[in-house]
């Protein structure tokens, strides 16, 4: 069929090009469009230059105001006038390090990861293809004080002749570690730092003692997750049963640390079911099976037990001990079995709604037990790292999908590590807090020293 030809009448009445362009013009359409796409080009030019630009250089003229609650986390360093306490000196100790603000510093990360022996590779963000470099660039800002900065050597002399010791889970080896670099950047001769048994660092379990030769001093790590003893189920227990926490017996390995000049301990990430019940791991006190004990009830026993061994084992005049609350998790959609993510996360954010029910969960019950204890003179010998409000702002610090190694490359999407931290990262921070705390003790102790 022919296409049909139209009519004069037709060609009559149609609008012309001209007649159509004279509309078109007095309709404005694209005013308005230019004015969205002005004001969308000038955002994205702001925001380019926020991220790429030197921060100190935006800070001098385009510095939010401070006053704002929804930039009370970013914060320049350097910017205004400090009038805070030193927390070293003799008026800082009423300070609290454990409130303040994660605050952008220039002159940060304190080592590269590709200059330090002593990481694991699933901690190596930025070898393992790690895009983006911010997560480095973060340090801790007390509200009330400022910190000393973390200084190698000082910290190095301070443990002359002694043993530093970590003790508890996979997170609590991630601080050793990082202190492992922190330390090491001071010390020129790299093969004069060893362990001292010949083990590798990559992938073992255990424990791993490295020794600064030059200083004659360890920096050691304990594998245990519980704290409290995991051993065979007692004569007759149910065949589901493959082990047991024993609840009132600490870790084979504590004799091994009770002695040690400096105690770092944590727990809490095996406290879950996946880690206990699901794979056959019940709870125990003396001879008898709990088989209907909670799994928080049994964390909050384990933490009695680690509190009454402190206080009746370890020598305070010797050994200073230090218990880091749980460091918090920020996955999103899922955990890490379900597709939960966080690798689009790069920058810090105010609040903590990433961080799971259970991380406050864990964090209360320990704070509970504490309080139990709080009349008795049970904590005198125990330092307490709060870190899990300041961690929980840090959804960007995690390994994400940068966990498995230079040579495989990122992880798949949907197996995710957002419980380990990249180095270097937030776990510095803690142990720049632990440098703090480390040095007041020292001080105090030289000062009450009888001449």
């Amino acid at each position: 069929m022919s296409k049909k030809n139209p009519s004069q009448q037709d060609l009559e009445t149609m609008p012309t090009y001209s007649d159509f362009l004279k509309k078109f013009k007095r309709s404005r359409l694209f005013e308005p469009s230019l004015g969205i796409l002005g004001f969308f080009l000038v955002t994205i030019c702001v925001l380019f230059c926020f991220f790429y630009l030197n921060y100190r250089t935006v800070a001098k003229g385009l510095r939010p105001s401070m006053k704002s609650d929804r930039f009370l986390w970013l914060k320049f360093n350097g910017s205004g006038e400090d009038r805070r306490v030193e927390f070293l000196d003799e008026n800082g100790g009423g300070c609290d390090l454990f409130e303040g603000d994660w605050v952008w510093d220039e002159t940060y990360p304190l080592y590269q990861s590709r200059d330090c022996g002593f990481l694991d590779d699933g901690f190596r963000c930025s070898e393992n293809g790690r895009p983006d470099w911010f997560y480095t660039k973060w340090r801790w800002q007390p509200t009330d004080c400022n910190l000393p900065r973390f200084d190698a050597k000082i910290m190095l002399e301070k443990l002359r002749n002694k043993r530093l010791v970590f003790v508890g889970d996979s997170i609590g080896r991630n601080q050793w570690e990082s202190l492992l670099c922190m330390l090491s950047s001071a010390v020129p001769k790299k093969d004069s730092i060893y362990e001292v048994n010949g083990s590798p660092i990559t992938k073992h379990k255990g424990f791993l003692v490295f020794k600064f030769m030059d200083y004659n001093c360890t920096l050691e790590y304990y594998r245990a997750p519980f704290l409290v003893l995991q051993s065979r189920p007692p004569n007759g227990a149910p065949i589901k049963v493959r082990t047991t926490l024993k609840l009132d017996q600490m870790d084979w390995s504590s004799s091994k640390w009770r002695d040690a000049d400096v105690l770092v301990l944590n727990t809490g990430h095996w406290w879950n079911y996946e880690k206990t019940i699901r794979g056959g791991c019940y709870f125990q006190e003396g001879m008898e099976l709990k088989m209907d004990m909670t799994i928080d009830g049994a964390y909050r026993k384990s933490l009695d037990t680690v509190v009454d061994w402190i206080h009746r084992e370890v020598n305070s005049r010797k050994t200073q001990v230090f218990f880091r609350t749980y460091a918090p998790v920020h996955f999103r959609g899922g955990d890490w079995k379900s597709g939960g993510s966080c690798h689009l996360e790069t920058l810090p954010e105010l609040g903590s709604s990433l961080v799971p029910s259970q991380t406050w969960a864990r964090y209360n019950t320990f704070i509970d037990v504490l309080s139990y204890h709080s009349n008795t003179s049970k904590l005198e010998k125990l330092n307490i790292m709060y870190i899990t409000i300041m961690s929980s702002r840090r959804k960007d610090g995690h390994s994400s999908l940068y966990y498995l190694g230079p040579e495989l490359g990122p992880a798949p999407i949907h197996r995710q590590d957002c419980s380990h931290w990249c180095l270097p990262g937030v776990p510095d921070a803690w142990n720049e807090l632990l440098y703090a705390l480390f040095l007041k003790k020292m001080n105090s102790s030289k000062l009450q020293s009888p001449v």
